[in-house]
């Protein structure tokens, strides 16, 4: 079995840009995760994983053979290879190069009575896995990134997701195109603005529905606000005006379930 020991390894470097710089991650088509739980996710979503990297030094427990029918390549790294790629250091000593998706809105696979969330222009790494364990937790059909201001496969956003991001139907694409998708498939969608709202719980949220959440700093766009079926507000009784959105779009899509009986 190969086995590389050195960080100056052109390999482990070329790695380390895959980790750095989204450029890297969109020529090669891949990105790196860390982590059984978060392999064994991407496995089951679907994604396809090229080579396995595990460290013995640090593997407690972790048989890397469960990954034989997933992985084409294995590579056995050392502790200073291994600390040099993990962002973190409860990942089990495992890291994997998976291929990405391509993410677009014509590759969803929505039920007959989808719930879909829509964050538009989300900018911070955090943010975004917490949304997307957010829709993970209410078992939504889809997560669509609107405006996009990095890509999904960010080592930041897989890591917040803590996998969540290999377990939900996620695509991508402008305001436009996805405000289009929406009316395409008779998609009612209910903006979270301040502007000419209705109170979030007096909303049927029983037919097809997506819930759309804007930044927390400026929020939606005007499009979002104009052309959605209704725009909804969460009432604030303390004395600011927003809150975080991971816990917004919690509260709207958990009150969507309410009302369909979960």
């Amino acid at each position: 079995m190969k086995q590389i020991t050195s960080v100056q390894n052109p390999f482990i470097k070329s790695l380390v840009q895959l980790q750095e710089k989204a450029k890297t991650r969109k020529q090669t088509g891949t990105f790196l995760i860390e982590g059984k739980r978060e392999i064994e996710l991407a496995i089951k979503g679907g994604y396809i994983l090229e080579t396995l990297l595990f460290c013995p030094e640090v593997m407690q427990n972790v048989d890397y053979k469960i990954f034989d029918s997933s992985i084409v390549e294995k590579i056995e790294i050392s502790k200073e290879v291994y600390q040099k790629l993990a962002y973190r250091d409860t990942t089990e000593g495992i890291l994997a190069v998976a291929q990405s998706k391509a993410l677009h809105l014509s590759d969803l696979k929505l039920s007959k009575n989808p719930l879909v969330l829509i964050a538009e222009a989300p900018e911070k790494p955090g943010n975004i896995g917490a949304l997307l364990r957010t829709a993970d937790a209410a078992n939504i059909d889809a997560v669509i990134i609107a405006n996009p201001k990095s890509d999904l496969y960010n080592p930041n956003i897989v890591r917040s997701s803590v996998g969540c991001l290999f377990t939900r139907q996620i695509a991508t694409g402008t305001s436009e195109e996805v405000i289009t998708f929406l009316q395409e498939n008779n998609i009612n969608f209910y903006s979270a603005t301040l502007q000419n709202s209705n109170e979030y719980h007096k909303v049927n949220y029983t037919t097809p529905t997506a819930i759309v959440v804007g930044t927390e700093a400026t929020g939606l766009t005007e499009i979002w606000r104009k052309e959605s079926t209704q725009n909804i507000i969460i009432p604030m009784q303390g004395e600011i005006d927003s809150m975080n959105v991971s816990v917004a779009a919690a509260i709207l899509l958990f009150e969507a379930k309410r009302q369909r009986g979960f």
